[in-house]
């Protein structure tokens, strides 16, 4: 620790950073990352972190790799991931309002499962 930081007064905490604080029911309800999703297959699997992260990770590079190569990946209960072309198109420019040609592309879609989109 250093002289400077020892010296610091103890700031008061803001009733505004109380409620920013995140508590675990709120980080339930939002977006679990890749740790959070470590974790759960580890609890779930019976199988240590360090296995479980090496299982998510090879899961993510097959599928991630699977939709470069232009393939769809189906994932049960959940959805398909594909890849659809984008035609081209003219478009306009929001500060100058000039038009613009959009080359074709493609992108990434997502359809959810009907039985997901049912139990929503």
């Amino acid at each position: 620790m250093t002289k400077k930081a020892a010296k610091a007064p103890a700031k008061k905490a803001s009733p505004k950073a109380a409620v920013a604080a995140p508590t675990k029911a709120a980080s339930d309800a939002g977006k679990i990352g890749k740790t959070q999703l470590v974790d759960l297959v580890a609890d779930k699997t019976g199988l240590t972190k360090k296995q479980s992260e090496e299982a998510v990770v090879a899961a993510l590079d097959i599928m991630v790799n699977a939709v470069k190569a232009g393939q769809s990946v189906g994932l049960p209960g959940l959805g398909t991931l594909s890849v659809r072309e984008t035609a081209a198109r003219t478009g306009v420019r929001p500060g100058t309002s000039e038009k613009i040609q959009i080359p074709a592309g493609k992108k990434v879609a997502f359809k959810v499962a009907s039985t997901l989109k049912g139990d929503l």
